[in-house]
């Protein structure tokens, strides 16, 4: 996943980036043409997408971490929910030794050791939604058949999985990227023109609504203010953004602590530079890893939230039924 370094030579504007992107980018056209080699043998038949469960929906992008697909496939559920439908979600487990194959998660909280920390905080922030872990779609989609038969499948990303079939694909993009180039010139898994493999962009006939940050209180497990005086630990594809939006919020951001997208946050030196009585501002995603640590005590936690909706909620709404009747009618 992208860490700080790739980040840099994606988007940075000195010289020595732009020199990098220039030269990687005969290796972009090369990642380009085997990924549409790939796409063609699906599209001509030579190979077909299997269908153990239906419906599947899956919330996906075309660029590596930081879009948003975690909380944009968690609303996706919600909406599901509130039309009487149950839903399952299936996520990938990056990094995790459930990764591999699919698996069924327990109720309760999830050790992020064991099960990746984008599902321990999917179960984090909504308790009562079923998760099945793995990188094999297929399986995951064959086991929400076998426990959940009536549920709709939310994939949290899978855009790229091409050997699950979706009946509703949602696609995040930039609708003005600054860099279109595939991997490793640019964040693209994909080239960009296969927007259209997606039957939704966003933003584009909906937009994707982001509320400003809210924040929760660790201990208490309870609303609080934006500290006044803070400092921020991350460990996600984006820490500059995390960093402005934390500002926006009015946090006055002491220092920022960044580690690459899903680090565990377990190295014993982690909080030395944060010192004694501070206050430390963390993601969702970073907290369900950094509760288990021994060292917390002597300094205040607090979880940086953002609510995510797809406007206008009732035409999406209708629109998500009738792609899913659509399906079933299959």
């Amino acid at each position: 996943m992208a860490g700080g370094w790739e980040q840099r030579v994606w988007y940075g504007r000195a010289l020595r980036f732009r020199t990098a992107r220039a030269a990687l980018a005969p290796l972009a056209l090369l990642y380009a043409v085997g990924w549409e080699a790939y796409l063609a043998a699906y599209r001509s038949g030579l190979k077909r997408p299997r269908s153990p469960h239906r419906p599947v929906v899956c919330v996906g992008n075309l660029v590596v971490g930081g879009s948003g697909k975690s909380p944009t496939a968690l609303h996706v559920a919600q909406v599901l929910r509130s039309t009487g439908r149950p839903a399952v979600l299936s996520c990938s487990g990056y990094g995790s030794p459930r990764q591999r194959g699919a698996s069924w998660a327990p109720e309760g909280d999830l050790d992020p050791a064991e099960w990746g920390d984008e599902p321990a905080m999917a179960r984090w922030l909504m308790p009562d939604l079923p998760l099945v872990v793995g990188r094999d779609r297929v399986a995951a989609a064959a086991l929400c058949a076998q426990r959940a038969p009536d549920a709709v499948l939310v994939l949290d990303d899978g855009l790229q999985h091409l050997p699950l079939r979706k009946h509703a694909t949602i696609a995040l993009d930039d609708p003005a990227p600054t860099n279109r180039l595939c991997l490793p010139a640019g964040p693209y898994r994909e080239p960009r023109w296969n927007r259209s493999r997606a039957d939704l962009i966003l933003p584009g006939r909906f937009d994707l609504a982001c509320g400003g940050l809210r924040f929760v209180d660790a201990e208490s497990d309870r609303p609080t203010e934006a500290p006044k005086d803070a400092w921020a630990l991350c460990a996600i594809a984006r820490p500059d953004r995390f960093a402005d939006d934390l500002r926006a919020a009015g946090v006055g951001l002491r220092g920022l602590a960044a580690l690459t997208d899903h680090d565990p946050l377990s190295a014993g030196n982690l909080l030395d530079g944060v010192p004694p009585g501070s206050t430390v501002v963390v993601t969702a995603k970073d907290w369900v890893k950094l509760r288990r640590r021994p060292d917390l005590a002597g300094r205040r936690w607090v979880v940086a939230l953002r609510d995510v909706s797809i406007q206008p909620a009732e035409e999406f709404r209708r629109w998500l039924v009738e792609r899913l009747h659509e399906a079933e009618a299959e």
